[in-house]
């Protein structure tokens, strides 16, 4: 699976969560993952030039694997003492930095067409082994 856009949060293992447009059921209706399976994660898969490697980062197993409206990124937060609101699961997404709406319009709503209310797969994932660098 690529991780493109969060590669250094795969390598510090802060990034345990993802979310996905599709990975939900095959053509034929089949679940495509189930909590147990084991993915690689990847610098990038598509859009590699001819003769570029597949660079491989690390090895995962899914823990969690479900459907949720993409406005569900914006459920639990924490405020600090200072007044700063952290959102937990994008700091699980491996982006501490934005906020939701901006996540949401980046990554799905511009690119995807996706509406808030649409469902996304969100994939949690334990880390299996040592970063491979």
């Amino acid at each position: 699976m690529s991780v493109a856009f969060t590669e250094a949060a795969v390598l510090n293992r802060s990034k345990t969560v993802t979310r996905r447009k599709g990975w939900w059921e095959d053509r034929r209706g089949r679940r495509i993952l189930t909590r147990g399976t084991r993915l690689t994660l990847c610098r990038k898969v598509m859009g590699r030039k001819p003769g570029e490697p597949l660079v491989r980062l690390c090895d995962v197993e899914v823990i969690s694997v479900r459907r949720e409206p993409l406005a569900a990124v914006m459920g639990p937060y924490t405020i600090t003492p200072a007044g700063k609101v952290i959102w937990t699961e994008l700091v699980a997404e491996g982006f501490p930095d934005l906020e939701p709406m901006e996540f949401m319009r980046r990554y799905f709503i511009d690119p995807q067409g996706i509406e808030l209310a649409d469902d996304v797969t969100r994939i949690e994932w334990r880390y299996l082994e040592e970063a491979r660098r």
